[in-house]
């Protein structure tokens, strides 16, 4: 060959090199001309999928999942079944579990992708994405490389729950599944006793008899709450009335399906009331008494009942001061 023609080698490089430039300008174009809200063009997409009716799966998300070159899933069955389903599978497509264990490596990937222009779609089993369920990691990576995110609402627990529960929705605060230890779940219920907002939590059927018992104790015997199980599903329930009438009714039956609990939030002269009742000088005394008895120190009780006790912590360190006098 001569000396300036181009060896097999250097032809093929060049020519790998084109196509790939190609690609690459091809990408640009793409994304020049599509839409910002369009579910085909590269980036993050996070869709909320069906609780369990298939008919509240909305247009946009099911264009979402079929036009995805890779789809992240908490459970690659569930959504599986879900494009087959929807009509939205699709020969080759990717799809990859994602789950606590493995979400710092899945953000990581999504970044690569999305930046190489790919679309990446992230679904949880069932409902909205994020709450109480993996893939806040991955959103905040592809955040932080300056790539899109593009969330695709429908159907929510919460929500669901908050529309049929007859319960205030205008202002809430959602605690997502609470502590499984007593000790940590109360502590919990307690931090929220004045909280004007309705409350709505996760549970699981095995433990909602017990949550249910801790929050009429805490939160107060009449309450208003609402247990709703199997959202948009056939044996859709809510089950209204006050803690202590919905505690005693779970109390030795466990409800079937998935759990959304609703409780209505704190009334502020109640609440002053329970309070002031609750938290008397001789309560106090004898909640500093027990955990003195625990072998707490007296400035660990001051600040444990400092967090829990609306009262100046100069009372509260006076009243533990007596208290740890007679136990003397």
């Amino acid at each position: 060959m001569s000396p300036t023609e181009p060896s097999t080698d250097e032809s093929d490089a060049d020519a790998d090199a084109d196509a790939a430039e190609h690609r690459v300008n091809d990408r640009a174009g793409d994304r020049a001309t599509r839409r910002p809200g369009d579910e085909a063009s590269a980036g993050l997409v996070v869709v909320a999928t069906p609780l369990g009716n298939a008919g509240d799966f909305s247009d946009r998300g099911r264009e979402a999942l079929r036009s995805a070159d890779l789809i992240l899933a908490e459970d690659t069955r569930s959504v599986r079944r879900l494009l087959a389903e929807q009509g939205a599978a699709r020969a080759g497509q990717a799809i990859q579990s994602c789950f606590d264990g493995n979400e710092a490596e899945r953000a990581e990937e999504t970044v690569r992708r999305v930046a190489a222009g790919q679309r990446v779609a992230l679904v949880s089993e069932a409902g909205t994405p994020l709450l109480s369920d993996p893939g806040f990691r991955v959103v905040a990576a592809v955040i932080a490389a300056g790539l899109p995110v593009r969330p695709i609402p429908g159907p929510s627990a919460v929500l669901t729950a908050l529309m049929g529960a007859g319960i205030a929705p205008d202002r809430f605060t959602f605690l997502g599944f609470p502590p499984r230890k007593p000790g940590a779940r109360r502590r919990l219920f307690e931090s929220l006793r004045a909280s004007p907002f309705t409350l709505v939590l996760y549970e699981s059927p095995m433990r909602t008899g017990e949550t249910l018992a801790d929050l009429a104790e805490i939160l107060g015997a009449t309450r208003l709450a609402c247990v709703a199980r199997e959202l948009t599903k056939t044996h859709e329930e809510f089950a209204r009335g006050t803690l202590t009438a919905l505690a005693a009714r779970y109390a030795d039956r466990r409800p079937l399906g998935e759990v959304t609990l609703v409780v209505a939030g704190a009334d502020a002269a109640e609440t002053a009331r329970e309070a002031e009742e609750r938290w008397s000088d001789a309560n106090v005394m004898a909640e500093a008494s027990r955990l003195l008895a625990g072998g707490a120190s007296a400035r660990d009780v001051t600040d444990q009942l400092a967090a829990r006790v609306d009262r100046p912590r100069r009372d509260i360190y006076r009243l533990v001061t007596s208290a740890t006098t007679t136990l003397e």
